[in-house]
């Protein structure tokens, strides 16, 4: 039999050539994201991995002299720089990853991409913290991407030692971070749902074309003698053939593009390529299921032929689909609901909840889809005054699951990109780095904690730096005993642009960059005033420093001259944003991933309408043959298949898109306290934009309606 689906497959002429081309190259695709899907995972582990090496453990005992180690952050233009400062305590010391020794005193190591930023700044901006000599670069098994900016810089036991957080290691295997498995499930989730699923579809709807007339040919084969089980070789093989060809079509593409796919920031900085790796056992999966799920799928299909030869003729209307359907909508809502009144303490039990909630909303959605179809059909038919839509609207009711199927892959992803840029946006808007050229941005403070005593030059140095103004020390505040909350400051010393004191009074509590958290800077703000008395001021011990820089020269320039007098610092000199600058490289990375799920799903989508609509027009050739013969104009029959897919493909997209807002505000309430800030104008472009695209894939396969509804199609069939 084996041979003989072989000879059916290929030798079925024109029609069978482009079944087996639709369905390879919708199985390639599906192949090709499904590899960098599992590829992405791997890389985002080796990524993690590798950040461990930057916070070894602490470990006693042992016979090796310990090396002491203190990781600190730096910041140049709203990038952050990983410092390391390491001593070794004698000859036996661990050398730390990605180096051929450990740094001595006045000495470093840094990153390649760090090492081009030294080489094109001037000095006064960025390389005058790190004096001394550069013995190289750092190498790849100790950065985190290629991209990292890592400075490695030696120093003296004592130096060293007298840092924040120091540790002493012996050893420096073995700190691997396994990528977490709430990491993995957010990552698969995403990916899968938003990706894997409209891929699924795409294969399914490939899959089916021409699925009438191979039931009519296997159905004859059932009447000469064929068993049931030959039947589905056959089926299955035909299926498997095409897959086989696409997985390795697959392959071959995911290989030759990997190195630009691990160049793609998706998790807030690049890949190395070799990141990007697939397992044998991975491999062997994906090369041996993709084939046999197609197989699988085909033999689903022929249910009606192994029923009976007759099965085929036997086509009845299916039950209409109900409201139950919905259910786990509604307990998907209900999850993301209880999370307001209660959330887990831990990260994994929040993920617990919240995961679960979102894909029992999405599954909600897709089984949801046939009866929402069905609905907006009845909306159509009671609005229809054209025969057109009187028919299509007839023939959606009948079989809604049909018009849904080949757009579910738009709600889905449409679904999980709203959720994603609801979610992303809101925390970026509410954590993110202060505007470029706001005032903010260019007001540079440094909290003092342990430094030494501030040089009585220090203020007169900033103020000599172009572009440095107001530079200002704010003092340790002895009523509260904690300078890190507030401190004090004479009211004549607060720049006009930050406020004032309020009327009689001498000194006032402030944050320490005279700018409160999370706020902007106002003139109009009036500061508490402090019973401190403003003869005492001059001896209290200083708490920050802060200055006002004109642009982000005079910032690094500014940040330059306080790190050389206070080298030991623990909190970088810094502007706001500075500490959410990762997190915001971050989520701009997830935000890309956002883009890249709604982009191709809907591609994938708009594929499979293309697919569906074909598929459906080469099933009904008789029918629209017939009623052209009537009198109907081909006008007619193309607004009856156009109606068709277009009612499902708006219906799920309104209500894919409000499902996705929902869910956004209420995982944002529930985790976070923030209210949704709802999409801007470019989140609607690209939903816009996809839509008009699955419209003009539709529009794009009407004009084969005139050409296969002849009347020599009505004779023949």
């Amino acid at each position: 039999m084996i041979g003989l689906a072989l000879r059916l497959a290929v030798a079925g002429g024109r029609e069978a050539l482009l079944r087996l081309v639709a369905i390879a190259a919708a199985v390639a695709v599906g192949t090709g994201l499904l590899l960098t899907t599992l590829a992405g995972v791997n890389a985002t582990d080796a990524q993690l991995t590798r950040y461990a090496s930057m916070y070894p453990q602490e470990t006693a005992g042992g016979s090796a002299d310990p090396l002491l180690w203190s990781t600190r952050f730096d910041y140049f233009r709203g990038d952050q720089i990983v410092r390391v400062d390491v001593a070794a305590t004698g000859p036996d010391a661990p050398t730390p990853v990605g180096v051929p020794r450990a740094p001595g005193p006045g000495e470093f190591y840094a990153s390649p991409a760090l090492r081009k930023l030294l080489a094109t700044t001037p000095a006064d901006q960025l390389a005058d913290r790190y004096p001394g000599r550069d013995l190289g670069e750092i190498g790849p098994a100790a950065l985190t991407s290629p991209d990292t900016l890592l400075v490695l810089v030696g120093g003296t036991p004592e130096q060293v030692g007298g840092l924040d957080q120091v540790r002493k290691v012996t050893r420096l295997d073995g700190n691997s971070a396994p990528l977490p498995g709430a990491a993995v499930d957010l990552i698969l989730g995403v990916v899968a749902g938003g990706l894997l699923f409209p891929v699924l579809v795409f294969i399914g709807t490939a899959t089916r074309l021409g699925a009438a007339r191979r039931e009519q040919r296997f159905a004859a084969m059932r009447l000469v003698g064929a068993t049931p089980r030959q039947i589905s070789a056959v089926a299955a093989v035909e299926a498997a053939l095409a897959a086989a060809a696409g997985a390795a079509a697959g392959f071959a593409v995911f290989f030759a593009f990997r190195s630009q796919l691990a160049g793609i920031p998706f998790t807030g900085m690049p890949f190395f390529p070799g990141d990007m790796a697939i397992g044998a056992p991975e491999a062997l999966l994906v090369a041996l299921g993709v084939p046999a799920g197609a197989a699988a799928a085909a033999w689903v299909a022929l249910r009606r032929v192994r029923i009976s030869p007759l099965g085929v003729s036997r086509r009845v209307t299916p039950r209409p689909p109900r409201a139950y359907r919905l259910i786990p909508l509604a307990l998907g809502l209900a999850g993301l609901g209880f999370a307001l009144v209660y959330r887990p303490p831990t990260s994994d039990g929040q993920t617990a909840l919240f995961l679960p909630a979102l894909l029992l909303v999405m599954v909600g959605l897709i089984t949801g889809g046939p009866w929402l179809t069905m609905v907006g059909a009845k909306v159509l038919a009671a609005r229809a005054g054209r025969p057109a839509a009187l028919i299509a609207a007839r023939r959606l009711a009948d079989n809604p699951a049909a018009g849904f199927r080949a757009v579910s892959g738009v709600m889905l992803a449409l679904f999980v990109t709203t959720v994603a840029v609801g979610v992303m946006g809101t925390i970026t808007y509410e954590r993110g780095p202060a505007p470029r050229g706001s005032l903010e941005a260019g007001r540079l403070s440094m909290v003092l904690t342990d430094d030494p005593p501030v040089p009585g030059t220090l203020l007169a140095d900033l103020a000599a730096v172009p572009g440095v103004r107001n530079p200002v020390l704010v003092r340790e505040n002895p009523v509260r005993g904690d300078g890190r909350d507030s401190g004090v400051i004479a009211c004549a010393d607060i720049p006009p642009a930050y406020g004032r004191c309020a009327a009689g009074a001498s000194v006032a509590e402030v944050p320490p960059g005279l700018i409160p958290w999370r706020e902007s800077a106002s003139a109009d703000r009036i500061w508490p005033s402090s019973p401190v008395d403003p003869a005492a001021l001059a001896g209290l011990p200083a708490g920050s420093v802060a200055v006002e820089a004109e642009d982000p020269v005079a910032v690094e320039r500014a940040r330059t001259v306080l790190e050389a007098a206070f080298p030991t610092f623990y909190v970088a000199p810094n502007v706001p944003g500075d500490f959410e600058a990762d997190f915001a490289d971050t989520m701009r990375g997830w935000q890309r991933l956002a883009d890249l799920v709604v982009v191709a799903g809907l591609v994938l989508a708009g594929c499979s309408l293309a697919v569906a609509v074909a598929a459906g027009l080469s099933e009904r050739k008789r029918p629209f043959s017939l009623l052209r013969l009537s009198g109907a104009p081909v006008r007619l029959l193309r607004r009856v298949v156009a109606l068709e897919s277009v009612v499902p493909l708006l219906t799920v997209a309104v209500v894919a898109v409000g499902m996705g807002l929902v869910a956004a505000h209420l995982f944002l309430r529930a985790q976070m306290q923030y209210d949704l800030r709802v999409p801007g104008i470019g989140f609607a472009a690209v939903v816009a934009l996809g839509v008009l695209g699955c419209l003009a894939v539709i529009a794009a396969t009407l004009p084969l309606l005139e050409r296969i509804t002849g009347p020599e199609t009505a004779r023949s069939e």
